[in-house]
């Protein structure tokens, strides 16, 4: 019940007409449409209302309603989804979006958002064609698969294959490859989805090719490879390979042809969630380097899904290359429908993809891959010009800057025990602290600039910054936040 206190607050809210002739509610109207505005200042005067209700005595005047609605205003006229700089050192960032595109798959997704595009316009036979055809040869081309698949996601990838293949049917899978990623995305819950039954075979950090074998039955289906893209069992570790999985398969399909296995019965399929999508070794990493798709492809995959935006480079995407009959199946799928990509999703992806006709030019130009194996002493360079560029900005005696040595990870679940030597501007501060700059550049900035923090010093990561305009913002936010101190 609201105390005598509260019953004053209340009665002291001022109107809203009263806070629309503010002056800082007067300069939002010349710029925003009334109705918005007055709405903004009722949300304002109703959550003020509701924090008095639940006990809390704050300041209800007109100046504090009229701050609180600007606030609100343009926390809704600015974008929530903007660019941000990223000088973490995580390459892959989940959370800022994953890969950033080459400026070519950039070109190419705004060359068909404008208008009109052959998204499903085959213009040699002058008729309707396949969103599928876009991408597909490429794919093919690059991974020696005799067809291929994109759709939205590789979640959404594994999904559909789990249905269309095990739905109904057993599918073996390893325990020791039982994975969690991002998002709480586990495989066992996506095999439940999918109404394939998950048969688990070995130990968590050993199982053996008489594990599969044993678990072979009428209703296999599948024996499914899940690439551990984010973690790594080390020691007393062993595990079954595609060429063994293959083996095992064809002996199986075998028996059952030699047992009389009716016309058209499926045969048991070796399927491979890859994960990462790697569509190149980068010598950089020497034995941690993720599998090529080709490479199990050669191996003996029926099917291999994988991503997109991680090691790839490009846009989000799940990728399914195999036999043609098993991907002719999946486009027929109704899943193929509800998944499939968007005309600029395609278009990034396919400039994606070109570019890996000329390696070279591939890691060259795709950012994540430029930034996966740049030397460390190229980075060094770009980390002391950082350095020189925020030193310029900064007033003089408010921070120390120093380049020094640290490790950048790969992110987005690849590459989880390599450490990728980098160079960073350490900011010890003599003004102010580290975490209320952090704080300031991520939650007080249009384009937010993402460090990390190391023993009350922020490191700003060169690896990850990808130009000059960026080191101009990461020196416009140290540049903003100093003056604040100084303030």
């Amino acid at each position: 019940m609201p105390t005598e206190a509260s019953r004053e607050l209340l009665r002291s809210l001022p109107q809203v007409e009263e806070v629309l002739r503010a002056p800082r509610v007067e300069a939002l109207l010349a710029d925003l449409p009334r109705p918005f505005v007055v709405e903004t200042v009722r949300n304002a005067v109703d959550a003020l209302r509701r924090r008095i209700l639940d006990g809390e005595l704050c300041d209800v005047s007109e100046a504090r309603v009229a701050e609180d609605a600007a606030v609100r205003a343009l926390a809704l006229t600015r974008p929530s989804l903007r660019r941000v700089v990223n000088a973490s050192g995580v390459i892959v960032h989940t959370n800022l979006g994953r890969s950033p595109l080459a400026p070519t798959a950039v070109k190419a997704a705004l060359d068909v958002a404008g208008g009109y595009s052959t998204l499903e316009y085959d213009t040699d036979r002058m008729a309707r064609g396949s969103r599928h055809a876009h991408c597909e040869r490429l794919i093919c081309a690059l991974t020696g698969a005799e067809a291929a698949i994109a759709v939205n996601n590789n979640a959404a990838a594994v999904m559909m294959v789990l249905s269309e293949f095990a739905g109904g049917h057993e599918a073996v899978v390893s325990r020791g490859e039982l994975v969690e990623i991002g998002g709480s995305f586990r495989i066992p819950d996506i095999m439940a989805l999918s109404r394939a039954a998950m048969v688990e075979v070995g130990t968590t950090n050993k199982t053996h090719e008489a594990d599969y074998e044993r678990a072979l039955g009428p209703n296999t289906a599948m024996l499914l490879k899940v690439h551990p893209s984010n973690y790594r069992l080390i020691g007393f570790t062993e595990s079954v390979g595609v060429r063994e999985l293959r083996a095992l398969a064809d002996a199986e399909n075998a028996r059952r042809k030699a047992a009389g296995a009716p016309a058209g019965a499926p045969d048991v399929l070796v399927y491979e969630d890859q994960g990462s999508g790697a569509l190149m070794r980068l010598d950089a990493f020497g034995a941690y380097a993720e599998p090529a798709v080709a490479e199990s492809l050669r191996a003996g995959c029926d099917l291999i899904s994988f991503s997109g935006d991680k090691l790839l480079g490009g846009p989000q995407a799940g990728i399914v290359v195999g036999a043609k009959r098993h991907i002719d199946r999946l486009k027929a799928n109704p899943l193929a429908r509800a998944l499939r990509l968007d005309k600029m999703t395609l278009a990034a992806l396919e400039a994606t993809l070109r570019l890996y006709l000329e390696p070279e030019r591939a890691l060259a130009e795709i950012p994540t891959l430029r930034m996966l194996a740049e030397p460390a002493e190229d980075v060094r360079v770009r980390a002391e010009k950082l350095r020189d560029t925020v030193a310029a900005a900064l007033p003089a005696g408010c921070a120390k800057l120093d380049v020094v040595e640290e490790v950048a990870r790969a992110g987005g679940g690849a590459l989880p025990m390599c450490d990728i030597p980098t160079f960073c501007v350490r900011v010890a501060f003599s003004r102010g602290d580290a975490l209320g700059c952090e704080r300031h550049l991520v939650s007080e900035r249009a384009v937010p600039v993402v460090g990390r923090l190391k023993k009350d010093a922020l490191l700003l990561d060169a690896r990850t910054v990808l130009g000059e305009d960026e080191m101009d913002e990461i020196a416009a936010g140290l540049a903003e936040y100093f003056a604040e101190v100084g303030a």
